[in-house]
């Protein structure tokens, strides 16, 4: 993967705002939650929440779909686990290079 892309993924992880709701979408699991329903659970005013929210797609890190009036975040755990093996794939590379 693409380390511009992967930089861009930890970069909006690293706000703390939307990492707790990026944490909030991972535990909703594969059905997502509602962003109400995100909103009630995290306190954070809807227009807050509506920007998080867009940084977190623009990064392909959650997804939307809408249900009649009710619009879910749904986290997209291939990039998720993208993220991750690109951290861990060369994990100790250089250890026995002296």
């Amino acid at each position: 993967m693409n380390t511009e892309i992967i930089a861009k993924a930890l970069k909006e992880l690293g706000h703390p705002t939307r990492l707790m709701i990026y944490k909030s979408v991972i535990r909703a699991g594969h059905q997502g939650i509602a962003v109400g329903g995100l909103q009630e659970k995290l306190t954070i005013p809807g227009s807050t929440l509506s920007h998080h929210i867009s940084g977190l797609a623009s990064a392909g890190l959650i997804s939307q779909r809408r249900e009649g009036r009710t619009l879910f975040c749904v986290a997209e755990y291939q990039k998720l686990d993208s993220v991750i093996a690109y951290l861990q794939d060369e994990c100790c590379a250089d250890e026995n290079q002296q």
